[in-house]
């Protein structure tokens, strides 16, 4: 049988793959190559050809091709466990994120660089993460937390804390294990305890508004020695203002309420503290008396207004006898301070009148009263 020569050409960014009867035998580089025509024929042999330009090389028969060692000298082989990720580097632009398994790139026409990651460490840290989280694919290996200043993060790895996470963005290896996250507020907060019935001392019952002004300063205590650090704060104020106002009577309550406040803040302290929390302030905000109890307390009120303003009526009015009688024996003592009182008086008296008065001998004060009360008895 005559067998007919064909020319296949490969190019200088191709590679020819042979393989006879669907084994693979060998590689073409770049070149001419003059091959029998029976060699060609899909029944028993045949030539793929191959573009280097698309760098990353995949085969179904990776294995036969990687065991033919002048192939394999111009292939990248990146082989990745479970625990490994790699980032592929062409000509020194970032290419792509690997995951486990084998990736094979050709070597030419672009330059192959690769930088290998161990997930253990759970934290990516690059220079370029922001690239790397840009990559096609990216989402499917890393996960980006972003965490506000007035928060913390809590990390967890398959239940277990691993870390807190600070502010700002924590990008993180997937697979490295089950992930949980939990999310604490480090900002403050009130607590409003209204509404609360307490019975006094005396036998009244009150309802009482407190507010409790409160900060997390331990995100790990605050979540992890109580199932919610607000109720737990809330129940621990309950308790210990029941304490304070039933430890008083009404009067020593209305007298002093700032020390109902400093009483509560101080037995909530301790119990903070355990549940990773810090007291600001608390202090009393309303006591709300009953129906018949505020009209009677009122009245009270209003006699006691009156007994005051009656007191200081009696002590002024007393004051002012005591005054005048001062004046009047200072007056009798001294008969120069008395003429000149006498005279201050007339002054008062003549003060915007228009008459003109020409005295004679004798005393003036006299003349000056004659004249007054010659006038008085003319009119």
């Amino acid at each position: 049988m005559i067998l007919n020569r064909v020319t296949v050409r490969i190019r200088k960014h191709e590679r020819g793959l042979v393989f006879r009867f669907g084994d693979y035998v060998r590689s073409l580089g770049p070149g001419e190559y003059r091959l029998w025509a029976r060699l060609r024929s899909k029944a028993r042999a045949e030539v793929e050809v191959v573009s280097t330009l698309k760098s990353r090389l995949e085969h179904p028969l990776m294995d036969a091709l990687l065991k033919d060692p002048d192939l394999a000298g111009q292939l990248t082989v990146i082989d990745l466990t479970q625990s490994q990720r790699a980032l592929v580097w062409l000509d020194g632009r970032l290419s792509g994120l690997l995951g486990p398994g084998r990736h094979v790139y050709w070597n030419q026409p672009l330059q192959v660089e690769v930088e290998r990651f161990d997930i253990k460490s759970l934290r990516f840290e690059h220079s370029l993460v922001d690239q790397v989280l840009q990559l096609k694919g990216a989402q499917d290996h890393l996960e980006a937390v972003s965490v506000v200043p007035e928060s913390a993060v809590l990390l967890y790895r398959n239940g277990a804390l691993v870390d807190r996470l600070g502010p700002g963005q924590h990008v993180l290896w997937k697979g490295a294990g089950q992930l949980g996250y939990r999310t604490v507020d480090l900002r403050e907060k009130t607590a409003d305890v209204s509404g609360q019935e307490i019975m006094t001392a005396d036998k009244l019952t009150l309802r009482v508004n407190l507010t409790v002004v409160y900060q997390v300063v331990d995100a790990l205590k605050s979540v992890s020695v109580t199932e919610s650090a607000d109720q737990s704060l809330y129940r621990e104020a309950q308790l210990a203002l029941r304490a304070a106002i039933g430890g008083r009577t009404l009067d020593q309550l209305l007298g002093d309420k700032l020390s109902v406040g400093l009483e509560v803040s101080k037995a909530l302290e301790a119990r903070a503290g355990e549940f990773g929390v810090k007291l600001k302030s608390v202090g009393l905000r309303d006591i709300v008396l009953p129906g018949d109890m505020k009209a009677i307390l009122n009245q009270v009120v209003e006699a006691e207004r009156k007994a005051q303003a009656e007191l200081i009526r009696r002590r002024e009015e007393t004051a002012s006898v005591r005054s005048q009688a001062n004046t009047a024996r200072l007056l009798a003592e001294n008969p120069t301070l008395a003429r000149v009182r006498e005279l201050e008086l007339l002054k008062d008296v003549l003060s915007g009148t228009k008459a003109t008065f020409v005295f004679g001998q004798g005393d003036l004060a006299e003349q000056v009263r004659a004249l007054v009360s010659g006038s008085g008895d003319k009119a």
